[in-house]
């Protein structure tokens, strides 16, 4: 009896601790149903395409296949400028048809359940995005597993960020990819540790070959993990070869059972259809065109500020940005974000990390170099500044972010930091009155930052959790805000 009882104690204890995760998973599936529930029908990147996918498989026309007629770029921009009137059909939008299938194939049982419901798969790439989330919280418990605040607070920080609540509240495979490659990377840290088997590293790999195109950054991946379990263990050749057979064998054969189809439809070499869509998605904007028109500065500051805005929110089909003073304030908590973890990556190399913390920045950092290097790749071809398309990256974001502001409220840095701050206003102000265009809301916005930093640091440590609490209700308003303020009112179909 007393063993039951201790029993229930030890899990009750276990549900406490994780309660603060716990309560930021139920907040984000309801925030997301709020989206699923309100974001007008088809007004998410690409989301016709994505349902016209599951709905050939769940009438059981089996996978499709990427023809001419499928992308008309006169008729999409017809069916955005109007809002998508439900006069116009969706049917031709089959652009998304070269995608991977798992996602869709996961999906099509949604489909027959619920009578092809757009909310009721919508619902369902929520669930795969609460899954996604749980994930950030482990991986960076992996990552320091004695200091939990800092998995919440980081796990926070990228479920509320207003783009993806809106992403994976839609119909898209960005949902399974961000699932499966963050389930990957978590999993890679344990068999760093040996606490998991490289088939099953190797199996997920596959599942992520078969899910989406930019999913193929795990293979690079996966030899990065392989050379740093080999640095670690200091094993001989047989060894790191049976590994390596057991991490590629499997994503290769699965992937395999994609290219092989590929190749009976579209022809040798196109072996993940990227050439089919690449040939017939004509009027696309393309890169060099735009570079022709704009001039390679306007088209790079451009393209800044673009998938900057989207990163954060910019909704619909790109055509609905918020508030420029948001947009300005996100600017400014990016900032103070990335200089605080800066300062905190400084002292970590300085002080030295723990291997399973450097083995862990290691893989995490080459994943965000995979995503950058993927999305100046696919820009350089077509223009597409979408900052979604960086969200693979997020964990790593998510470290900086919990670690960046756990170092940047530390006494002498808020301090120092504004007072630099309070000078910059000085600076700006002065420059503003002599070429008479004072920049009054970034100056309040770094103003409060520099009155707001130094009052933080002299908050008690105990209270430090309320803060970052305070930081996450700030987010979430701001999801709420954007939803009912922008998304609903620019994006209803006229009566």
């Amino acid at each position: 009896m007393r063993d039951v009882v201790d029993g229930r104690n030890r899990v009750a204890h276990k549900l406490l601790a994780h309660m603060p995760a716990i309560a930021i998973l139920v907040v984000f599936l309801f925030v997301g149903t709020l989206y699923v529930a309100y974001t007008p029908i088809w007004q998410a990147p690409d989301e016709p395409a994505h349902y016209n996918y599951i709905r050939a498989l769940g009438e059981g026309r089996g996978l499709p296949v990427m023809a001419p007629g499928d992308y008309d770029q006169a008729y999409l921009e017809r069916l955005t400028a109007e809002r998508f009137p439900p006069d116009l059909s969706i049917a031709p939008l089959e652009y998304e048809d070269h995608q991977p299938p798992l996602y869709y194939l996961l999906a099509t049982p949604v489909y027959w359940l619920f009578q092809g419901s757009v909310r009721a798969l919508r619902l369902f790439s929520l669930l795969l995005g609460g899954v996604a989330v749980a994930l950030i919280f482990l991986i960076l418990r992996e990552f320091i597993p004695d200091r939990p605040g800092v998995a919440w607070l980081g796990g926070g920080v990228v479920a509320f960020i207003p783009q993806f609540v809106a992403m994976m509240a839609s119909i898209n495979n960005d949902a399974l990819l961000l699932a499966l490659l963050w389930l990957w990377l978590w999993l890679a840290l344990r068999y760093l540790r040996g606490k998991v088997s490289p088939w099953v590293l190797g199996g997920v790999a596959g599942a992520l070959l078969l899910t989406k195109t930019t999913g193929y950054g795990v293979l690079p991946l996966t030899a990065v993990v392989l050379y740093l379990r080999y640095r670690r263990a200091g094993m001989p050749g047989r060894w790191i070869a049976s590994q390596a057979l057991a991490l590629f064998l499997p994503a290769v054969a699965l992937g395999a059972v994609w290219w092989t189809r590929n190749l009976a439809v579209y022809g040798w070499p196109d072996l993940m259809g990227l050439q089919q869509h690449n040939a017939l998605v004509t009027g696309q904007p393309r890169a060099f065109d735009r570079i022709a028109q704009q001039g390679a500065i306007a088209f790079l500051i451009d393209a800044v500020r673009t998938t900057f805005r989207s990163f954060w929110g910019q909704f619909g089909w790109m055509g609905v940005v918020v508030d420029v003073r948001i947009y300005l304030g996100l600017a400014v908590f990016s900032f103070l974000t990335f200089y605080g973890a800066c300062w905190r990556l400084i002292e970590s190399l300085r002080q030295g990390m723990r291997p399973r913390q450097r083995d862990a920045l290691i893989l995490l950092g080459t994943a965000a170099l995979i995503t950058f290097a993927l999305f100046v790749g696919y820009n350089i071809t077509f223009v597409q500044h979408q900052g979604r398309y960086l969200f693979p990256a997020l964990p790593l974001l998510a470290l900086g972010a919990a670690f960046g502001w756990a170092r940047l409220v530390e006494r002498r840095l808020a301090v120092g930091t504004g007072l630099a701050l309070g000078f910059a206003v000085i600076v700006m102000g002065a420059v503003g009155l002599i070429i008479g265009d004072l920049a009054v809301w970034p100056m309040a916005l770094i103003g409060a930052a520099a009155v707001g930093l130094p009052l933080l640091a002299f908050v008690p440590q105990r209270a430090q959790g309320l803060l970052a609490g305070g930081l996450l209700v700030g987010l979430v308003a701001l999801d709420l805000w954007c939803l009912f303020g922008f998304i609903v009112p620019l994006l209803a179909v006229s009566a």
